[in-house]
């Protein structure tokens, strides 16, 4: 199993920049693919950006703003967000897969998600 921890969520005003972190632990030679979400109150999960093997892939909504990137060295992956929004505001889930993933029904492993907040 996988075990995935985010971290680095908070408050921030618009415009500013926020970098989330998604540690990995347990099976973490078995992960190929490693993505974040987000989901706000009343609504449902929102794809962000993913990182498939030397792919990076994001949601339409944050391109050219978010940048993903990863340490395979420390079974990490990040999130940089920069030109945050108010909209940008939600709890935001790293995720992982032992293969190709795109959609968050196709990743099996889920970290606890951490909040961020876009407010003046």
């Amino acid at each position: 199993q996988v075990q995935l921890v985010e971290s680095g969520g908070g408050l921030v005003q618009p415009g500013g920049s926020l970098r989330l972190s998604c540690a990995a632990s347990g099976r973490t030679s078995s992960i190929y693919a490693m993505g974040w979400f987000r989901q706000a109150p009343g609504k449902q999960r929102e794809f962000v950006a993913t990182w498939r093997g030397y792919n990076r892939y994001y949601g339409d909504s944050v391109k050219g703003r978010f940048t993903i990137s990863r340490d395979n060295a420390k079974n990490t992956v990040y999130l940089q967000m920069n030109s945050l929004k108010p909209e940008d505001t939600a709890s935001y889930y790293c995720a992982a897969s032992p293969r190709a993933a795109f959609t968050s029904h196709e990743y099996d492993y889920w970290g606890q998600g951490t909040q961020v907040t876009v407010s003046s």
